[in-house]
């Protein structure tokens, strides 16, 4: 046994022995030292949270600094003002107009026509001429009513003479007067025929019912006609009705003997009157209007039926009223306004801003609009150049004048 546990001994230095060799051999050291304890980590929570709280301070300072600089960049460096054409707010009267549309209507028009049936022998017009009250136009066959008048014509000729024979003879005594009186009766029957007759022919032979001008011819000759045919269209363009509506609201301001302007698309730029002649006394059921009739004298015949016309009709003026230039105010959906130039003062200085106003507006007229609401007499705002200005951005007056109004602006 011992000689087994010697043997053990043996190996075992030699195994270390060969240890030491190897690490000599290598040239590291043999460290016998215990090994380091870790780094608690309260201390790693530490470091990372002081780290992280320096970080987010940097980017609050960093933000505050680039925030500062950009006002101060902005404060420095102001737009120059915006040039602009300003206009002053008035006190004036304008005219109190009541618009609406109608159309024109002739006094005197009719499709001449034949009152009884018959053939056409003979046209005696010409298209498109005047012509007087009472001329003929057109003759339709008459022979049979001819032979009539002549017949009955012969027939008061006997009358008459039969007539005279029985008066005689009633006078001296040698006649009955019941012989008068038959003779008389046929004497008038024979007069009753030829009235009759010429009221036949009469109608036989179209003739104008007034003074006024021929249109297009509508008959031939030869051509049959029933009672009703319109042969032709006489219109009397002397004097013509303006017929328009106006609402119900409207009507209280109007009477007979206004003034009414009118203005018609065949001749742009010009202005007829007339007088209001006519307001029915009605008003519709169904549209609430009421209908007014005004004449206007045509003397050169320019005006034509059936043309549509604008009408003004001239009632009393108002108080005076807040006006400006209808180009200084903007209308959109969200309401009509104005740049309002008014006066600023900073760093001991002025300087002139243009803040946008709402304003309530009414009456436009020649150019200029009545202002009800929102600004007052004697305030200046911004008539040319809104576009390019910002609500209450920097402006100066240019020296150039606000646009003319036309000298003969259009009425509606």
């Amino acid at each position: 046994m011992w000689p087994k546990v010697r043997a053990r001994r043996r190996l075992q230095k030699v195994h270390d022995m060969n240890i030491v060799a190897e690490h000599k051999i290598s040239g590291e050291p043999i460290d016998t030292k215990a090994p380091k304890r870790p780094v608690r980590p309260v201390l790693w929570f530490v470091i990372v949270a002081v780290l992280l709280g320096a970080l987010v301070g940097g980017l609050v300072w960093f933000n505050s600094f680039r925030g500062q600089m950009i006002k101060q960049f902005f404060a420095n460096n102001k737009p120059p003002p915006v040039a602009v054409s300003a206009a002053e707010a008035k006190l004036e009267v304008i005219p109190n107009l009541l618009t609406a549309v109608g159309g024109l209507a002739a006094v005197h028009q009719v499709d001449v026509s034949a009152d009884v049936n018959g053939r056409v022998t003979e046209i005696k017009f010409e298209p498109g001429a005047h012509v007087e009250a009472g001329t003929p136009l057109v003759q339709m066959f008459d022979a049979p009513e001819q032979g009539d008048l002549a017949n009955y014509k012969a027939q008061a000729t006997g009358a008459q003479l039969s007539l005279d024979r029985a008066k005689q003879l009633a006078s001296r005594q040698f006649g009955p007067q019941a012989t008068v009186d038959t003779a008389q009766a046929a004497y008038d029957q024979a007069m009753a025929g030829i009235a009759k007759t010429e009221a036949l022919i009469s109608q036989k032979l179209v003739r104008a019912p007034f003074s006024g001008d021929l249109g297009v011819r509508k008959v031939e000759v030869g051509q049959y006609l029933t009672a009703g045919t319109a042969m032709v269209s006489l219109t009397d363009l002397s004097q013509l009705f303006a017929n328009f509506t106006v609402t119900e609201k409207d009507s209280g301001n109007l009477k007979v003997g206004q003034t009414v302007r009118l203005r018609v698309d065949a001749y742009p730029g010009r202005t007829f009157e007339g007088k209001i002649t006519t307001i029915e006394p009605q008003i519709a059921s169904d549209t609430r209007n009421i209908r007014v009739q005004a004449t206007v004298d045509n003397p050169e015949k320019i005006l034509k039926p059936g043309m549509f016309v604008t009408t003004t009709v001239v009632l009393p003026d108002k108080p005076a009223v807040i006006t400006v230039p209808e180009t200084a105010v903007d209308y959109t959906l969200y309401g009509d306004s104005v740049l309002l130039i008014t006066e600023k003062t900073e760093d001991g200085k002025t300087s002139l801003n243009a803040v946008r106003t709402f304003v309530q507006t009414g009456t436009r007229l020649d150019g200029r609009v009545e202002i009800v609401k929102g600004i007052k007499p004697g305030d200046k705002v911004v008539a040319v150049g809104q576009l390019k200005v910002q609500p209450g951005a920097a402006v100066s007056i240019s020296a150039d004048p606000a646009p003319a109004i036309p000298a003969q602006p259009p009425r509606y």
